[in-house]
């Protein structure tokens, strides 16, 4: 063990003393902690936003006059995304998936004011997060402060000397890879402050907080691993630097850019306008509640009929009309919710093939891990459209039957004509001052863990690969001083 860390101890002298590598080293770290000082007040002041127009929503909601029900659910609500307690870490899909939606009656709305649609064209290249500086930026700096650690000693002719003094190769490369891990995690110390701010602070839970560190932790460990092997494998500190250079174009470049695309042409999502025209063609074929002849709503007339035991519709106790709009929203809401599904089953297929291509990037497991505990990934999307639908969907109705129970349906028939009827139609404010508030529910601990445990298994593994690699490399480099 005395060994290893005078090796570490020499090689971190060395690196000190390298003003190419200082500067390198100082910079990243500089760029980390801005990428952390500048998420995290982005993320705070969107959090205390969303907050404030949830409120301001709610307000207005509430404030409107006595009116007709039909004019409520068409007056509308908004659903807006509360923050993620972890997206100061890793946004994720955030900037493009938008945080508000517009509730109203007969429709679904999709998401509204997203940062790619809001900002400048900078954000679709990645928003400047701690995540992306540890998953791009780190790894190439180390690659080149770390690709000439064994190799440029083979070059001078130091690494022979070493070795016939008595330093084995395993204990001379766990030494190297022991300093260049500490230079990684130097660097790195502003993201985990910002991790643990996050738990201590309560915005995050622990167990999410534990396990991202422990990603990025297993993500460069197996950067500085890979590093190490290849530069005591590589005859010349050039070439271990253009093998290096180039595996990190592979992996943390090429293969998460190459992902969507090959996701896209396996698992082929349909376009918004394609799912539109669909849309509105199954909601011709569903039937019109204004015409007495339509068959569906004749059937449910006469049902509705049996149902209260009269022969006519003006004989009913509610008003018909509240009941053909709790029906008609009943049979549109089927339809939307159908067409999500099939569009988020379309997107779940796609995720699973970016998420096989793991076996050749880690960086595409460091993404799922970082993202699912982060609660910025696409689940945690689509859990808040099914909450604010679900939301919709109680609201509509429950106005629905403010309609059929509320308002006689003789007012609700002569409105348009007797004024009258039009003030005794509209029902006191009190109804919707009444009304819930949207509270989406976050999803268990334990079902973010499970969802971010086979990245994070994938993830190990790459580590245990580097670590078998580095391994052989040792053992390569005893013999070739026997």
């Amino acid at each position: 063990m005395s060994v290893i860390l005078s090796v570490t101890r020499n090689e971190l002298r060395h690196l000190v003393r390298s003003r190419v590598a200082l500067t390198g080293l100082i910079l990243v770290a500089l760029l980390t902690f801005a990428a952390a000082l500048t998420s995290n007040a982005y993320q705070a002041d969107q959090a205390g936003l969303r907050e404030r127009l949830q409120h301001a929503a709610d307000q207005d909601f509430a404030a409107q006059p006595n009116r007709h029900p039909h004019r409520v659910v068409h007056f509308g609500h908004f659903a807006i995304r509360p923050a993620s307690g972890l997206a100061a870490m890793d946004p994720g899909v955030e900037a493009y998936t938008g945080n508000m939606i517009f509730l109203e009656g007969h429709r679904q709305n999709s998401a509204n004011f997203g940062d790619a649609r809001q900002s400048s064209l900078l954000v679709r290249f990645g928003q400047l997060s701690p995540a992306l500086v540890l998953q791009v930026i780190v790894p190439l700096l180390l690659v080149f402060i770390g690709a000439g650690m064994i190799a440029g000693e083979r070059e001078r002719g130091t690494l022979r000397q070493s070795l016939l003094a008595g330093i084995s190769g395993g204990a001379l490369l766990s030494g190297k890879a022991l300093a260049l891990g500490l230079a990684a995690l130097a660097i790195s110390i502003p993201a985990f402050g910002l991790l643990l701010w996050l738990g201590a602070s309560g915005g995050a839970r622990l167990s999410a907080v534990g396990l991202t560190a422990l990603g990025y932790v297993a993500y460069l460990a197996f950067w500085t691993l890979l590093i190490i092997a290849v530069s005591a494998t590589a005859n010349r500190s050039r070439s271990a630097l253009i093998g290096l250079v180039g595996a990190w174009a592979f992996m943390v470049v090429l293969v998460p850019r190459v992902a969507p695309e090959a996701a896209a042409a396996l698992a082929p999502l349909p376009t918004r306008v394609e799912t539109d025209i669909a849309v509105q063609r199954d909601l011709r074929s569903m039937g019109d509640s204004h015409n007495p002849n339509d068959p569906y709503f004749a059937a449910f007339k006469q049902k509705t009929l049996k149902q209260y035991g009269v022969t006519r519709v003006e004989d009913l106790p509610v008003n018909y009309r509240g009941l053909l709009a709790i029906e008609g929203e009943k049979l549109t809401s089927s339809l939307f919710d159908r067409y999500a599904d099939q569009a988020f089953g379309a997107m779940e297929a796609q995720g699973r093939v970016m998420d096989a291509l793991a076996v050749v990037s880690p960086t595409v497991a460091i993404r799922r891990v970082s993202m699912t505990l982060a609660e910025t990934d696409l689940f945690a999307y689509r859990r808040f459209l099914e909450q604010a639908e679900a939301y919709r969907y109680d609201l509509v109705q429950r106005l629905n039957r403010l309609q059929a129970t509320a308002v006689t349906a003789a007012d609700d028939a002569a409105k348009s004509k007797n004024a009258a009827a039009e003030a005794r139609s509209r029902i006191s404010a009190d109804h919707w001052q009444a009304m819930p508030h949207f509270d989406p529910k976050r999803p268990s601990a334990a079902d973010v863990v499970g969802r971010a445990v086979p990245a994070l298994v994938a993830l190990l593994l790459w580590l245990a690969a580097g670590a078998v690699f580095a391994a052989r490399a040792g053992h390569r480099l005893n013999r070739s001083a026997a």
